[in-house]
C-alpha cells in the first residue's frame, strides 16, 4: 500500500495537478503520524489494514466536509473536498452496497450462530476481518444490532 502511494505521489509530481500532489502528501504524513505512534506503542509501524482505515477515516471526513458545504451553498470548496475524495477512492476496496451489506451481516449472524445482542462483537470482528475497509462499519452494527435482536432472547 505504502509503495502505491509513493508511486502514485512520484506520478503526480511530474503533473500540474497540485491538489492530487498536496493530497497524497498528505495521505504519507497521515501514515508517517500513525506509524510514529506505533513505534512509540513498542510496534513497528502500521499494517496496510491500518493504512486502509485511515484512508477511509480521511475519505469520510471529505465526504461530510463536502455535503456540508454544498448545503452552505459553497459549491468551489464542496468541489475541492470531492476532487480529494476520488485520489482516496483509487487506494481504497470498492465498497459494499448497502443491500449486499445486509445481506452479509445475515450470512455472518448464521455462520457464527449468533442468538443475541451479546454476539454482537464476535459478528462484527470477523466482519472486519473478512471485508476491511470495504463497508461502513458503523451502518453495518447498526443493521447486525437489528438482526440480532429479532433473532436473540436479549
Amino acid at each position: 500500500m505504502r509503495e502505491q502511494i509513493a508511486k502514485a505521489l512520484r506520478d503526480a509530481e511530474s503533473t500540474t495537478d497540485k491538489r492530487r500532489q498536496s493530497m497524497l502528501r498528505l495521505i504519507q504524513t497521515a501514515i508517517a503520524d500513525r506509524d510514529a505512534s506505533a513505534r512509540d506503542g513498542g510496534r513497528d509501524g502500521v499494517s496496510d489494514e491500518e493504512i486502509l482505515e485511515i484512508l477511509g477515516k480521511m475519505f469520510k471526513q471529505r465526504e461530510i466536509s463536502a455535503a456540508a458545504y454544498e448545503e452552505a451553498g459553497q459549491l468551489e470548496l464542496a468541489s475541492a473536498e470531492k476532487a480529494e475524495c476520488e485520489v482516496l477512492r483509487e487506494f481504497l476496496p470498492k465498497r459494499i452496497a448497502e443491500d449486499e451489506m445486509k445481506v452479509l451481516c445475515e450470512k455472518m449472524v448464521h455462520d457464527l450462530n449468533a442468538e443475541g445482542l451479546r454476539d454482537i462483537g464476535r459478528c462484527m470482528n470477523e466482519l472486519k476481518e473478512r471485508y476491511p475497509g470495504q463497508m461502513d462499519f458503523v451502518q453495518a452494527s447498526c443493521v447486525m444490532r437489528g438482526l440480532l435482536r429479532l433473532d436473540g432472547k436479549d
